[in-house]
């Protein structure tokens, strides 16, 4: 066995000491005494010495932190204060220690021929060493294992066990492979020590700012397959630069065919704000996939690396790189490159987050690097909110919530504001009752909640090259796509919509039901529950563009006038497939206005729109709720009855594939 492929795995840091008192206190011929082997085990044929640094007096600092980067070098560095006398002395006492712990690695040879004869998959190994010790190197072992039910089981153990030592933690941390890093991430609480942290990033390059870096990289980045909007938005980020490195480019950028004047906009715009628009146009190119493999090639996730952890404080910086970094991790070639770069860690401590956003943006990037346990991948506004992490659950169906123009994945689906906690608990509150509440009632469901772009997003209302992208056949046949990718139609199906998002799930519907590599997801929908959706239109599409923003965009209008031909349309084409498939359906009316601006309280979707012939012929039931539009869906607590009503359907609709 090659000397070169022991890992020295435990050092006890001790204090540092001036020069001039290192070189009498420190004796080599007394090395023996100094450090001593406690235990010792083979793992993938390599011989692994655990030892202890017994006394080293106030000599020098045992640098445990270098063997993170040199895990297969079998030396250890010592370090004293940064004078150059003691560096001579440091670079001395490295190749002495070298020396002297290659003999005590001889005298183990004849120990690891012992061991490589034992199958680790013993639960004890007759050696003088400590059973706990033993136990890591087994089930790191065991993570190795060509059985898939053994390695997931590894992975579970060594979240489980709570004892480690910190040492241990580290030497984890240095020998584990990909596969096992991710297991550990999506693992509930998991130890954050057993991730290796980023590694030194490089320096800038010619000291440019950091929102530069960011324009470079998007300059970089082919024109091909980006929307009009985006070209637009990435021509803008481009135009707001410095003058210095106006000047290094030579004054002229190109992006979409235009030139722009480099330093045609010289502006005091916070760097943070230039840093975010940025980063905007990365997620749309990140979408791409014929752009993810550029993004990586050109330094991508090293630079978001750099953002993130300069703009720790900053929610909305962070969510965007992590969305990146999910959108990229949708392609398995560069799951190694992601891995390497630092992001396993970084991904691990944002589940932790206590904000279900920054959780939520994380849970959707490691499920799309988890090749283990998750069959499927899950697009860009697609978030898988319950389960997150891995667990034992079996899931049995799917409940897929979408929301309405003004809204968003996460928000649309909070708990509504109470005027007054009368309970004064902080057990009913929820950030995204989905998540938390529905979650809770029901561990057997997959519960997934759908973002598609908006008026609202930061670029796409100040278009002046707008194109389709948000007509309803548009978003239909875009979500279809992602939908089908994450394994939405292989189980039960029960859809909850808001507003315009139920009309939009009528329109993926009828779609659904004329493709027929789509006939599994008609097939398995079993419910469909509606929040104030304007099946026939409202009289609101006549007011000024502000109120109309409250339920679609301005190229919608047309098609959300109260008696649209297309809505009638799509309204008795939805009633046909209902019927035909005997789908229950659940709608809640408003019956409050919603207070628009300072001027204006509308009822946006009274009663006859949002039943409409749904209730004239029969099918579902409609229950008027004492709330205005925004509100219909955000339950005040979890026994309110608007809660309790809407998991009721859910669990009827869903008896006979889930156990109550």
């Amino acid at each position: 066995m090659s000397v070169a492929a022991l890992r020295l795995i435990r050092c006890q840091r001790l204090s540092t000491a001036r020069p001039s008192t290192a070189k009498k206190v420190f004796t080599w011929k007394n090395f023996r005494k100094v450090a001593k082997v406690t235990s010792a085990v083979v793992l993938g044929g390599c011989l692994f010495i655990t030892y202890e640094v017994a006394a080293l007096g106030k000599a020098v600092t045992v640098d445990t932190s270098v063997i993170l980067q040199e895990k297969y070098k079998s030396y250890i560095y010592l370090r004293a204060s940064p004078s150059d006398e003691n560096e001579n002395f440091t670079a001395g006492a490295t190749h002495k220690v070298r020396k002297e712990l290659h003999k005590v690695a001889r005298r183990f040879l004849e120990l690891s021929s012992r061991l490589l004869l034992l199958s680790l998959d013993e639960r004890r190994i007759n050696v003088d060493a400590d059973p706990h010790e033993v136990a890591l190197w087994v089930l790191l072992k065991r993570t190795q294992s060509d059985s898939k039910t053994i390695r997931l089981q590894a992975v579970q153990e060594l979240a489980d066990n709570h004892h480690w030592h910190d040492y241990q933690y580290q030497t984890a941390a240095q020998i584990l492979d990909q596969r096992t890093a991710i297991g550990l991430a999506r693992t509930p609480q998991v130890d954050l020590r057993f991730f290796r942290p980023p590694p030194a990033l490089p320096l800038l390059e010619d000291g440019l700012p950091l929102e530069d870096e960011l324009r470079q990289l998007l300059a970089s980045l082919p024109q091909s397959e980006v929307d009009r909007c985006v070209q637009y938005f990435t021509s803008l980020a481009l135009r707001e630069s410095t003058q210095s490195l106006a000047a290094q480019r030579g004054g002229l950028w190109c992006f979409g065919g235009n030139g722009l004047p480099y330093a045609q906009s010289l502006t005091s715009v916070p760097s943070e704000k230039v840093e975010s628009f940025c980063l905007q146009a990365l997620v749309q190119h990140s979408k791409v996939q014929s752009h993810c493999d550029p993004i990586v090639a050109n330094g991508g996730l090293q630079l978001l690396q750099r953002v993130y952890q300069l703009r720790r404080d900053s929610l909305k910086i962070q969510r965007n790189i992590v969305r990146i970094i999910g959108n990229l991790a949708l392609n398995e070639s560069l799951h190694q490159a992601i891995v390497q770069s630092g992001w396993v860690s970084v991904l691990a401590e944002m589940m932790q987050s206590p904000y279900v956003m920054q959780a939520s943006h994380a849970a959707r990037a490691l499920a799309n690097l988890d090749r283990e346990t998750v069959r499927e991948k899950y697009p860009d506004g697609v978030y898988v909110l319950h389960p997150q992490t891995r667990g034992n659950q079996p899931i049995k169906a799917d409940v897929l919530f979408i929301h309405g123009i003004l809204g968003a994945a996460f928000k649309t689906w909070r708990q509504r504001d109470r005027d007054a906690q009368e309970d004064g608990s902080s057990n009913d509150y929820s950030e995204c009752w989905p998540k938390s509440w529905l979650a809770a009632d029901c561990p057997s469901l997959r519960v997934l909640s759908v973002e598609y772009d908006s008026h609202l997003s930061d670029w796409v209302a100040k278009c002046p090259v707008e194109n389709q992208r948000k007509s309803l056949a548009f978003r239909s046949q875009e979500l279809l796509k992602k939908l089908k990718m994450a394994g939405i139609g292989e189980r039960p199906i029960i859809w909850v919509a808001h507003s315009m998002g139920g009309l939009l799930v009528k329109k993926m519907l009828q779609d659904a039901s004329a493709d027929p590599e789509m006939q599994a997801l008609l097939k398995n929908t079993k419910g469909i529950l509606f929040y104030s959706v304007p099946h026939h239109g409202t009289f609101m599409a006549e007011y000024s563009v502000n109120v109309r923003y409250l339920l679609f965009p301005s190229i919608e209008v047309r098609e959300l006038c109260k008696d649209s031909p297309a809505l009638r349309d799509l309204n008795e084409s939805f009633l046909n497939i209902a019927k035909e498939k005997q789908i229950p359906v659940l709608s809640f009316s408003e019956t409050l206005p919603t207070n628009i601006g300072p001027m204006l309280n509308v009822l946006v979707v009274p009663k006859q729109s949002a039943a409409g012939s749904v209730s004239d012929i029969g099918i579902g039931e409609l229950i008027e709720v004492d709330v205005d539009h925004l509100s219909i869906c955000k339950p005040e607590k979890k026994d309110s009855f608007l809660y309790k009503r809407s998991l009721q359907f859910i669990m009827e609709s869903l008896q006979n594939f889930i156990s109550h």
